[in-house]
């Protein structure tokens, strides 16, 4: 049995250092030799002068050096963010959803679906907040002890109970107005 094994590893390694052969034989590379892996910087430093003019990298490297220092466009401006404070008053609207599953919370413990808390992207976690549901006009208070929703346009993700409580456990996703009433 050891010699069958013997035998049986034996060809496994030829036939694997054969296929590595191979495939270095084929390999190619079309960059640079530092790239391609060149040992020595001198050697790739003097196939890249041979290779390429010197007015030519010198262009290059002035054309690098303005995309870095001058953009050619201005970066597209963030809406405005509202920054929450202790004092609360900050409003916002969008879209809330909600989550049942039984997982754990970004603020240390695991989630319980029949607790008024809710999940945000930025607010702290112990803020109380007011969502209202713009459908039917009904609010409920909740707490912020998790991160999320990470889904464009969504705002805030409520526990079950919240959900069933401004009732758009059937629904969803329902637009809604919120408001920071202050922590704790």
């Amino acid at each position: 049995m050891r010699k069958l094994m013997m035998g049986f590893l034996t060809t496994v390694a030829a036939i694997l250092f054969a296929t590595t052969a191979n495939a270095a034989a084929r390999w190619s590379c079309e960059g640079a030799e530092y790239v391609c892996g060149s040992s020595s910087r001198a050697a790739s430093a003097s196939s890249y002068e041979a290779s390429e003019p010197k007015a030519a990298r010198r262009a290059n490297k002035q054309r690098v050096a303005k995309a870095v220092t001058e953009p050619d466009e201005k970066p597209a401006r963030r809406a405005p963010r509202n920054v929450s404070n202790d004092t609360g008053g900050d409003s916002y609207s969008g879209k809330a959803s909600y989550y049942w599953q039984p997982q754990a919370l970004a603020s240390g413990g695991r989630f319980n679906p029949n607790a008024y808390t809710a999940a945000h992207k930025t607010l702290p976690f112990g803020t109380r907040v007011r969502v209202t549901n713009q459908n039917n006009g009904q609010s409920v208070e909740v707490v912020i002890n998790d991160r999320g929703p990470y889904i464009a346009g969504r705002i805030i993700d409520l526990s079950r109970a919240a959900a069933h409580a401004i009732n758009m456990q059937g629904s969803g996703v329902v637009p809604v107005s919120m408001r920071v009433l202050g922590r704790g």
